[in-house]
């Protein structure tokens, strides 16, 4: 493992938490086109700074800390913002009577999840046990990016006056589907914590 902590990844991480920090910052003065390309740029180097600490053989112990309090910071955060924009509830599809925007209750399910999961990883890998990502983790982070990337579109177009239904419905099939894909990865990792444990304590 490098041990130089001044390497790209780590820059790049810094860089992201720098991004969140510029966004929670523009969104309450409605700076959403804006907050919408800090959002992209900070999503891209989630998958930079991973890429170039594997290719290049750049992982240090304080990148493995910092990379995944920058992603939550990033998703979280801005959820949390975007929720307390009352526009965002009130998104529907031509003729649907209900309301599938994101609500403040989606937030807090992935707040909880990620807390969750934060706290079973540390248990688990603490005890010697694997506890790496899992390809529904990493399909929940993917509807995650293009529904908050579709609520700053969505925000933006509607201060211009503007409504498109691929936008609407591109918001809503990611946000649902980041709830569903949340609690099943969720479950999955409960499970995998629990056999990890009691594997642990059978040797």
């Amino acid at each position: 493992m490098n041990r130089s902590a001044f390497n790209v990844p780590n820059i790049l991480t810094v860089a992201r938490i720098l991004c969140s920090l510029l966004i929670f910052t523009l969104l309450p003065f409605g700076f959403y086109r804006t907050g919408f390309v800090l959002f992209v740029i900070g999503s891209l180097t989630d998958f930079a700074d991973g890429w170039w600490a594997r290719h290049f053989h750049q992982v240090t112990k304080l990148g493995r800390i910092l990379d995944p309090f920058a992603d939550k910071l990033l998703v979280c955060g801005t959820l949390i913002y975007l929720a307390a924009i009352p526009e965002l509830r009130g998104v529907s599809l031509p003729g649907c009577p209900w309301r599938l925007g994101l609500m403040p209750w989606m937030v807090v399910v992935i707040v909880s999840r990620e807390l969750l999961v934060t706290m079973l990883r540390s248990i688990v890998e603490g005890s010697g046990g694997d506890f790496s990502a899992k390809w529904l983790g990493k399909i929940k982070m993917g509807f995650q990016c293009v529904g908050i990337g579709a609520c700053f579109v969505y925000l933006f177009l509607l201060s211009g006056g503007k409504s498109y239904t691929w936008v609407n419905l591109t918001l809503i099939v990611c946000l649902w589907g980041m709830i569903i894909t949340a609690l099943h990865s969720c479950v999955n990792y409960i499970i995998a914590a629990s056999r990890a444990l009691n594997a642990a304590q059978t040797e």
